[in-house]
């Protein structure tokens, strides 16, 4: 008679957030990487109270086997059970493979894992190719006495089970993110560069003053004309941390997907993250990335109308009015010429006013004599346009005085912003009395009577059904492009109204720039969109913000009108 077989058991515990309830899964997962639930065995840290059951309760059922005894425990503390990459277990299929184990024993197949199919797979095929007997304990099974019915319909329904309330709490952890998320909290494992999770209260973000003065000094030196590359230099030439490295020297244990050397520096990239981010003038950016499903660690990003964004979740360090400068900057070319450290004070917004290219500055040096010009790029390429050239000197005069007069302008009328603050206007009577949106409304109103005549125009055969159709969509078309208009007209109002209408078009910083006397690139980028160089050496100043002024010289005109009925005579006329 041949004896009994010999076990050398392999003890497999797993416990992770899958685990546990619904609404305390999405509360740990939101702190994930700060507060795993353990980590695999040897790490010293402390295992979790169910790792000590499950070792418990198997070593008890051990212990009752003569014919069996422990070769290892493998403990993966903290790891899913949607997919098997979990450094222990493979670590025990190693042993396996290796002929030093015949027997695993879990507390249940959950703990095997929650994928039915890899799970199925395991116990159906690969532990038997290896002669490998399997136990788990809360379930009965033991695959030494199970029967056909126990292998091939019980374990696949109970593994079915398991993989569906993993998927139950996938579903909720996500669901209770997207709330947390849209309140306005802040969910990641690490905060932006330039903020810090407050002590107070974890799920907010606070400025990190040494980090956020450098973020500001960033955006300083790319609206003073350098490049991201020159920006990237001038850090590392400064010895300033980059963000990972700063983050390291914090104690944060950050990894980036971006590939790094030995020691990361600062790159055009990093600075354009930084350029890029919402988070510096308080809007709280998440959601941009989202598991494939919840089998699976590996993300895809989402588009940017997926994304959540909260304004004003927290401190800004950035103006708004800057972080918009800056990305009209980013589109632009802002390079700087050969041997220069910045772009020179008009690149990227000086263009020729009759094909619209860029004017392109040139240097002729004569008899130790230095002149700087610009010229039209597409003459200076050969192409057919005329050479518009203007000399430096003539054009910094003449932006000079337009800007000053632009701002004149409106400084003469600041007592009528004064006094439209101490007004009780109603938003809906001024929006009345905006000429713009009348001829919008009126428009719409046109497109509405044309689509509600066009059944009419089908009954009596004068269009086909097919242009019905055709005609329909084109005015449908036509009165959402007026309704988007509308509603970009009635923003701009309502921007002079949230916070003050002195404060919405900035008069402390148009007062700042009426002292200058000489241009510099801050204040050109700040006043001044785009300037068109005509033939004649006339010059035209596009600023920014048009349509907000175009709102404040309404307003001037509402409120001269309120003081003196049937006054003709505005501001409105005047501005450029």
């Amino acid at each position: 008679m041949k004896g009994r077989e010999f076990y050398n058991a392999a003890v497999y515990l797993r416990l992770s957030r899958d685990d546990i309830s619904a609404k305390d899964a999405g509360d740990k997962h939101v702190n994930d990487d700060e507060k795993r639930l353990g980590t695999a065995k040897g790490s010293g840290r402390t295992e979790s109270n169910s790792i000590s059951s499950q070792r418990d309760m198997i070593r008890s059922f051990i212990r009752k086997q003569d014919n069996m005894e422990i070769y290892d425990i493998y403990v993966d503390d903290g790891f899913s059970g949607t997919n098997f990459d979990r450094p222990e277990f493979k670590r025990m299929m190693e042993d396996i493979k290796a002929g030093h184990v015949n027997c695993v024993i879990v507390k249940d197949l959950s703990r095997l894992g929650r994928d039915y199919i890899e799970a199925g797979r395991l116990i159906q095929k690969t532990f038997p190719a290896f002669s490998v007997r399997f136990i788990a304990l809360t379930d009965h099974f033991d695959s030494l006495t199970a029967d056909y019915n126990e292998t091939s319909l019980t374990i696949p329904i109970k593994n079915f089970v398991n993989d569906s309330y993993a998927r139950d709490i996938s579903c909720k952890v996500r669901s209770h993110q997207k709330i947390k998320r849209e309140n306005g909290e802040f969910i990641g494992a690490f905060a932006v560069y330039g903020y810090k999770k407050s002590k107070e209260n974890k799920k907010r973000l606070e400025p990190d003053e040494y980090a956020a003065d450098i973020v500001r000094k960033i955006f300083a030196w790319k609206i003073e004309g350098f490049s991201n590359l020159a920006i990237a230099e001038k850090l590392n030439g400064l010895g300033i941390l980059s963000p990972m490295e700063y983050k390291r020297m914090q104690g944060e244990k950050f990894r980036t997907g971006f590939v790094t050397g030995a020691r990361a520096r600062w790159s055009p990239v990093a600075v354009k993250r930084i350029l890029v981010n919402e988070s510096y003038i308080g809007t709280l950016v998440q959601g941009k990335e989202e598991k494939i499903n919840y089998k699976l660690k590996k993300s895809v990003m989402k588009p940017q109308e997926e994304w959540t964004r909260v304004p004003e979740a927290h401190e800004a360090v950035i103006s708004r009015e800057d972080f918009e400068l800056v990305q009209d900057l980013l589109q632009v070319d802002t390079r700087a010429g050969n041997g220069d450290e910045k772009a020179h004070l008009y690149a990227g917004i000086l263009f020729c006013g009759d094909c619209m290219e860029p004017m392109q500055r040139r240097i002729n040096r004569y008899k130790g004599r230095e002149r700087v010009s610009f010229i039209c790029a597409t003459k200076n390429k050969g192409g057919e346009c005329t050479r518009h050239t203007i000399s430096e000197e003539d054009l910094r005069v003449l932006v000079l005085t337009g800007l000053r007069q632009q701002i004149a302008l409106f400084l003469e009328k600041s007592n009528v912003l004064a006094h439209i603050e101490r007004l009780e206007v109603d938003f809906e009577e001024v929006v009345s009395f905006d000429m713009e949106l009348k001829r919008l409304h009126k428009e719409q109103g046109k497109y509405l009577s044309l689509r509600a005549g066009l059944y009419e125009d089908l009954k009596r055969g004068i269009i086909t059904e097919e242009d019905f159709k055709n005609f329909r969509l084109i005015y449908e078309r036509r009165y959402q492009e007026l309704q988007q208009a509308v509603s970009s007209q009635e923003d701009a109002v309502k921007a002079l109204f949230k916070s003050g209408v002195a404060a919405g078009i900035n008069l402390e910083r148009l007062k700042s720039a009426m002292q200058i006397t000489e241009l510099d690139r801050m204040t050109l980028m700040t006043f001044v969109k785009r300037i068109l160089v005509y033939g004649d050496k006339r010059v035209y100043l596009e600023f920014r913000h048009k349509e907000l002024f175009s709102k404040a010289a309404m307003l001037f005109k509402y409120a001269e009108a309120k003081q003196c009925p049937g006054r003709e005579e505005s501001l409105h006329g005047r501005l450029v």
